[in-house]
């Protein structure tokens, strides 16, 4: 290597041996990584209302969960950055990926809270390197005029991860949960209740619901009415199965449950003590079991499915497919009843379809069947990782003058431009520069806008699928669709924004080539989170006020912040010499606190059961975050090194 303070000499390009191509493996590989970084990061999220379902938990403790992943891995940002700095990248992210994986595997293993949440944050340290180092490599493989666009394919992967996230999670967890050939394995059992007062209330039609003070004699008559919504249509079939004492337990049960809620809400609105409490009343466990052998039965009667009145249930996909099915079967009109019935779905098909109707109708009330597939979606992602590792090690090193594959001409075009120490192979010595960080306005700036970047950024990858869901009523697969298309346009604002950056950085030079793209985003980003306020203002019908309408705008706040990302890395290299990993991290380690905090925001915003003026209140606050960092972005200024002793590049 030339002498540290000598610029490296370039050769004649004629007099040069064909150039080797190890970078572009390097790249390909820091992608791969990146992609499983995000998968192994946010599959929770979308399962999340299945975890919660299968471990008992408060949408507060599943806000918890999501939290305590951010907190350490920001916490551990500087810390693996520092190692990866002084080790090398080589031997630290092979090791990063091997933790979080299994942490992954490990959280499909758990039994209550307190397991998930060590789960997760083992899954944060383990990933809180994978950045950092990721831009100490492309810092030492990859060209000066190159680096925007090289931080750009590895953030790429990250994005395609969030993707693909909701999208192979729904799939996985239905591929798990396969129609036995009884269909046994679809029948209800009373843990599948998951609240027999709220469950009487939804399905006992108000009309019927007996006094407070009823006597304990034969049920109340009921009057005669139209049953015009799924959850009558259920009544009506499992009232049959019911014996009198059960159905008028369950009634009673409803209107007193009915009774408390009303008085809450009048003491919520006055601003009284909250005394009521409709949670409070259930059914005895006799009754309870009643009322599953009623719905058992209900499973395999084949004139449940009524298509007028249970048009309105939102299916996922495969009650979709089984409802297609039944529906033609039962158009071949000219087929007598028995053999058309024969032709359609067989038990457990039916009983599947049935079981997906019921969870449809009383969606808070009855256990999903898909919540037994959460923890087998966590083992083929932690295996996974095992896999990507093994690559990682095989083609990585720490420099490129370090691998045999890499020929001069390619060490010769990856030091154009830099000076013998931003470009040679030792590692850094001593610890984190952490006094010029602190000491450095620009750094802070870069802090800020990260934090509050990633309040506004969060919603997407966590809460994006429950205000499809609650919103929208949009069901599981197309949910995750929805879900995963604003992540998949963010692929195109990385990959268009780390080129953008190079040449603008090209035309107008560092401080604003980094500076532009890092305002200008977060504004638009702002804009389409007002466009979301606006939009739901419309009436219900309106195409504006749609999931579709909503993903659209949502793909523009990803576009945004993803087009001005690449500037972000850009930046932490361009003045962070030998220090990129510590730097990157210091600068992650405060993006991160904003992604720590930011489901205990929403999670105050929004509570238990949030109303659609809550989820508006949740994006002003996103409006509001992207702001802040808009402001904090124009105190960046890149041609300022963080150290100064360093030759920068």
């Amino acid at each position: 290597m030339a002498d540290a303070n000598t610029v490296q000499p370039t050769l004649d390009p004629e007099s040069r041996e064909p150039q080797s191509r190890v970078r572009y493996f390097v790249m390909a590989v820091s992608l791969l990584m990146s992609v499983l970084l995000y998968l192994d990061r946010f599959c929770v999220s979308f399962a999340s209302d299945y975890i919660r379902e299968d471990l008992d938990l408060t949408q507060s403790q599943i806000a918890g969960m999501i939290s305590i992943f951010f907190w350490s891995y920001a916490l551990a940002q500087v810390p693996s950055g520092w190692l990866s700095d002084r080790y090398g990248s080589r031997i630290m992210l092979t090791l990063y990926i091997v933790i979080w994986s299994i942490f992954t595997m490990l959280t499909g293993v758990v039994s209550g809270l307190f397991g998930l949440l060590i789960m997760r944050a083992g899954c944060g340290l383990g990933q809180a390197g994978a950045y950092p180092t990721s831009a100490s490599v492309i810092s030492k493989w990859i060209p000066l005029t190159g680096r925007a666009a090289a931080s750009s394919i590895v953030a790429l992967g990250g994005r395609c991860g969030g993707a693909l996230a909701p999208l192979l999670t729904a799939f996985l967890m239905v591929l798990f949960v396969p129609i036995s050939s009884d269909g046994t394995s679809d029948l209800l059992e009373p843990a599948d209740i998951l609240h027999s007062g709220r469950l009487s209330h939804n399905l006992a039609p108000a009309a019927s619901s007996l006094p407070e003070n009823a006597p304990q004699g034969e049920p109340t008559s009921e009057p005669a009415q139209d049953v015009a919504t799924p959850q009558q249509r259920a009544w009506q079939f499992v009232t049959r199965q019911l014996e009198p004492a059960d159905r008028r337990a369950i009634l009673a049960t409803a209107s007193r449950y009915r009774q408390l809620a009303a008085r809450q809400d009048t003491q919520r609105k006055q601003g009284e003590p909250i005394t009521a409490d409709p949670t409070s009343v259930t059914l005895d466990p006799a009754t309870t079991g009643s009322l599953v052998t009623a719905l058992n039965s209900l499973l395999d009667d084949a004139d449940f499915f009524d298509e007028p009145i249970h048009q309105a249930v939102n299916l996922p996909r495969q009650g979709q497919d089984l409802q297609a099915s039944h529906i033609r079967a039962e158009s071949l009109f000219s087929v007598p009843l028995p053999q058309r019935r024969s032709l359609g779905l067989s038990v457990a098909e039916r009983r599947r379809f049935h079981r997906l109707l019921l969870e449809a109708s009383f969606r808070d009330d009855i256990r999903k069947i898909y919540v037994a597939g959460w923890r087998p979606v966590m083992y083929v992602f932690g295996a996974l990782g095992f896999l990507v590792a093994g690559i990682y090690w095989l083609i990585i090193r720490n420099h490129p003058t370090q691998h045999p594959r890499c020929n001069q001409s390619e060490l010769d075009r990856i030091a154009e431009g830099r000076s013998g120490a931003a470009a040679g192979a030792e590692n850094a010595v001593g610890a984190a520069p952490l006094i010029p960080l602190i000491k450095s306005f620009s750094m802070w700036c870069d802090c800020f806008m990260q934090l509050g970047g990633n309040v506004a950024w969060m919603f997407l990858v966590t809460w994006l699928a429950r205000y499809l869901a609650d919103v929208h009523d949009v069901p599981i697969l197309q949910r995750g669709l929805l879900a995963s298309i604003p992540l998949a346009a963010g692929t195109i604002g990385m990959l268009t924004g780390g080129k953008a950056t190079d040449l603008l950085t090209a035309r107008i030079g560092l401080k604003w080539g980094r500076r532009w793209p890092l305002f200008g985003t977060k504004i638009t980003g702002a804009a389409a989170y007002g466009c979301c306020l606006l939009f739901s203002t419309f009436p219900a019908d309106s195409p504006l006020n749609s999931a579709v309408a909503m993903t659209i705008c949502f793909c523009v706040v990803s576009f945004s912040i993803d087009f001005g990302n690449p500037a972000n890395w850009a930046f932490k290299q361009d003045v962070g010499g030998r220090h990129v990993g510590s730097v990157l991290g210091w600068g992650n380690m405060w993006g991160n606190i904003g992604a720590a905090c930011s489901p205990l925001i929403y999670d105050a915003v929004l509570g238990e059961n949030p109303t659609h003026g809550d989820w508006n209140n949740m994006l002003l606050v996103c409006l509001v975050a992207f702001i802040f960092s808009g402001v904090c972005a124009l105190g960046i200024d890149a041609s300022k090194p963080i150290v100064s002793d360093d030759d920068q590049p």
